[in-house]
């Protein structure tokens, strides 16, 4: 039986013709909707060629939307390393059963968690320049990354421990039986299958991170959202940043793609280990 057939009932011939019934009326009512837009557009004269050659200019690609692009990926790449190091951590740390590892890693979990993620943008923007201790040119760069480890770590965290929860009971008192000691348990059965469970999560995280790099604009950091907004202020705003919004989008479907190839991946190495 299939995990689909064993958590949901077969559809039948009444329930599918109702189901196609919807599906169409839906996309009748996308359909329009997309159409009302272009009619709006097209009276406000926002479809006409003027308002968009500007996008297909060298000038626009190569000093704004690539340097652009190229800062959200790479504050987005960092994040996302520096977030899983993080969240690997204080994760394992709160299924310490040393009780002050325990204790200090779940405060700072929860403390940061509860921190809006601009806040602390914004704090280190601040308090590295107090400091001194790095070039001001990058200064929001360092705040940005900083800003989304702490706080996408934190909720990575989270995740780790959730999902060491959601494992069988059994399988840790296997390997314990086995003797292995309670942190071997941990990273060598619970944790790889945990990283498995909680892919799906783990890929919509990677994509707060990729849409959170946005929030530097406000402490000056060049990224996608900024270089379409300084480009739309010297032409057309609303064209400028549906071509960033479609970056985005791209980006994001290579991010999904790469999820899903590497939770195969990794769901094919974890039936290997336990098949042995």
């Amino acid at each position: 039986m299939s995990t689909q057939n064993a958590l949901f009932d077969a559809q039948g011939p009444r329930a599918k013709r109702l189901t196609r019934v919807f599906n169409i009326i839906g996309a009748l009512v996308i359909a329009g909707i997309i159409l009302l837009v272009l009619v709006r557009l097209e009276r406000q004269d926002q479809l006409t060629w003027d308002r968009w050659a500007f996008l297909f200019t060298g000038d626009a690609w190569a000093h704004l939307f690539l340097p652009g692009l190229w800062g959200t990926l790479k504050a987005a790449f960092l994040a996302v390393v520096t977030s899983v190091v993080f969240g690997l951590v204080f994760g394992m740390g709160r299924l310490s059963p040393i009780g002050p590892i325990r204790w200090v890693c779940t405060v700072v979990v929860e403390f940061l968690r509860a921190v809006p993620v601009l806040i602390m943008m914004i704090f280190f923007w601040l308090w590295l320049g107090h400091t001194s201790l790095i070039n001001p040119n990058h200064l929001p760069f360092f705040a940005v990354v900083l800003g989304l480890t702490l706080y996408n770590g934190s909720v990575i965290a989270e995740l780790v421990r959730s999902g060491v929860h959601q494992l069988p009971k059994g399988q840790s008192e296997a390997g314990l039986s086995l003797g292995l000691s309670s942190g071997q348990v941990l990273r060598m059965i619970q944790l790889p299958q945990a990283l498995v469970a909680m892919m799906p999560a783990l890929l919509s995280q990677f994509v707060v991170i990729l849409k959170d790099t946005a929030l530097g604009y406000i402490i000056t950091y060049g990224e996608l959202l900024d270089a379409a907004k300084r480009l739309g202020a010297a032409h057309s705003m609303l064209q400028a940043l549906i071509v960033a919004a479609m970056l985005f989008i791209v980006i994001n479907a290579l991010l999904t793609t790469l999820a899903q190839w590497l939770s195969r991946y990794l769901s094919h190495r974890v039936g290997v280990r336990a098949k042995v």
